[in-house]
């Protein structure tokens, strides 16, 4: 039997919260999803001037930070043409997302959740996304290392 810890609706909430306030802070109003360890939605918000495009976006980098356990930009370079992932942002019926701002939310060494974030730039997804992470008491910080 395996027990498993995960994100409930108060920790979205709190990571939520945290991504709004970095997210006004550098004037760019953000669409922010936060799933479970694995990868299924607890909770979203599309602030005020959000993209509608970035709704799916945003899903879809919690989707891959929580299902592979890794930031999302860390599949920016590797997912090129000729490198070790090439190919891989056409899996789980191309949900998988190889853009900047998803984020994996470590607790005592394992995934408990992610938070996705678009509507900006690549950095500027990943800067709010890891903001609220870092916000979150409990977690780590995840090494993008290759």
């Amino acid at each position: 039997m395996i027990t498993s810890r995960r994100l409930d609706i108060a920790d979205a909430k709190l990571l939520l919260a945290a991504a709004a306030e970095r997210s006004a802070q550098i004037g760019v109003p953000m669409c922010t999803a936060v799933t479970d360890e694995s990868g299924v939605l607890i909770a979203f918000e599309r602030m005020d001037g959000g993209k509608v495009s970035s709704v799916a976006i945003a899903i879809d980098k919690a989707f891959t930070a929580a299902t592979s356990r890794r930031p999302t930009s860390f599949y920016s370079g590797v997912s090129q043409p000729g490198g070790a992932a090439w190919g891989i942002d056409q899996t789980n019926q191309g949900r998988f997302c190889v853009i900047g701002g998803g984020v994996p939310i470590l607790v005592e060494g394992a995934v408990v959740g992610a938070v996705g974030v678009s509507s900006g730039t690549a950095v500027q997804d990943e800067d709010v996304a890891q903001w609220a992470v870092d916000a979150f008491p409990a977690s780590e910080r995840v090494q993008n290392e290759t």
